[in-house]
């Protein structure tokens, strides 16, 4: 079987479909789109390797998009100013690879199926290079100033689709040369191919491998989930407690807030964070903190609490999971919550990523009763909701 490993092309800076970050990282159905597209190949029999080329702000982006994927995910390579550098900078990686095919694709068609992948392949087997398309359905007008001046022939009309396929030499080659050339920019590796004459082969695409481009695109694409897919709704709890020892600093919910002593811990012993974790991880049961990162192992010692956090925000999404809100109440006499308030909410949004009118911070003292009441330390309490894919139906018990 030949080696054949897939590009995908998740470098770009466009946020047209919405939100503040690229297209490649929004959330489709609770997940980041480039999760879902390296998911569409991952499991593929005819898949050696799977490559990313992203741009090089983005890592921790991509960290968060790939962590779920075994050793078929190869190191992320890092993108150039335009789709075409960035195509080239990932086959020149991929030299040391030394692939016999490259699938090219896009990281924002992330529907793109089994099927369509092994047609592309298949093709390969005695094509130059493959290329998926679907016919023009809509009556196609040429227009010129604003008025309708030819309707065009549609019966020859297709749209083009990724992933396209190329022999691994061929392509590289053809790169090579068009990045010498400055004058040359194209929008798809087919065209480097159609410049230098080789003859393209022409496979059946899909309507469900639309790009993502637009907000609309995006809320299209959630309908289709949502339509496919029934939600139930699962709610967490967690709870901590942590003592006070000599020091200058609490800090809660990722925020620094000046005192006369500290939390003691493992970690930096954020008592509500830590609430906040079991909390998710109670969401999809999966135990607590001390589960996933042991107090005994020294790796954690003074490790910042939003590790945790946004380990169980990973296991959350990895099931499909999407936060509907969080709810924290913190117990303490001293130091005040109140004027924290806003930069905590703040800070649990962005490790959550998700918009602060979902997060509730609650502040309550114990009338002096306890040893939160004596000022021995503080505790903290934490629900959380999500919502997530149904897994059937329930059983009695």
């Amino acid at each position: 079987m030949p080696k054949t490993i897939v590009l995908i092309v998740a470098a770009g800076k466009g946020v047209r479909a919405g939100g503040d970050l690229p297209k490649q990282y929004a959330r489709l159905g609770g997940r980041m789109v480039l999760s879902t597209t390296i998911d569409a190949f991952m499991d593929h029999p005819l898949i050696t390797k799977i490559a990313t080329v992203i741009s090089p702000g983005d890592m921790e982006l991509y960290q968060e998009a790939s962590n779920q994927f075994g050793d078929r995910l190869l190191p992320p390579i890092t993108g150039g100013k335009t789709r075409q550098e960035s195509v080239y900078n990932g086959l020149q990686a991929l030299k040391a690879h030394a692939p016999d095919l490259v699938l090219i694709h896009d990281a924002a068609r992330p529907f793109v199926d089994a099927l369509l992948i092994g047609r592309v392949v298949h093709g390969l087997n005695t094509h130059d290079a493959v290329l998926p398309t679907i016919p023009i359905n809509d009556t196609i007008k040429q227009v010129h100033g604003g008025q309708v001046t030819k309707t065009v022939d549609r019966s020859k009309l297709f749209a083009a689709q990724t992933p396209q396929g190329f022999k691994f030499p061929l392509i590289l080659g053809l790169h090579e040369q068009a990045a010498n050339d400055k004058t040359c920019r194209f929008t798809d590796d087919v065209s480097i191919a159609e410049i230098a004459g080789i003859d393209v082969h022409c496979v059946e695409g899909s309507f469900d491998n639309q790009k993502l481009t637009t907000r609309n695109d995006m809320k299209m694409a959630e309908l289709g989930l949502g339509a496919q897919t029934s939600y139930e709704t699962r709610v967490g709890s967690g709870f901590d407690v942590h003592r006070f020892e000599p020091g200058d600093r609490v800090i809660l919910c990722g925020v620094k807030i000046p005192f006369d002593k500290q939390l003691q811990g493992h970690s930096d012993a954020d008592v509500a964070m830590h609430a906040l974790t079991d909390a998710l991880y109670g969401t999809i049961a999966e135990g607590d903190i001390g589960s996933h990162f042991p107090p005994n192992q020294a790796q954690w010692q003074g490790a910042a609490s939003s590790t945790f956090l946004r380990h169980a925000v990973g296991l959350v999404r990895e099931r499909g999971g999407k936060l509907v809100n969080v709810d924290v109440t913190i117990i303490c006499e001293r130091p005040r919550i109140g004027p924290h308030r806003d930069a905590m909410r703040t800070e649990l949004a962005r490790l959550l990523d998700t918009d602060v009118s979902r997060i509730a911070i609650k502040a309550t003292t114990t009338e002096q009763l306890g040893f939160t009441g004596r000022n021995e330390g503080i505790a903290a309490q934490a629900i959380a909701t999500i919502s997530l894919p149904d897994i059937g139906e329930e059983k009695d018990v």
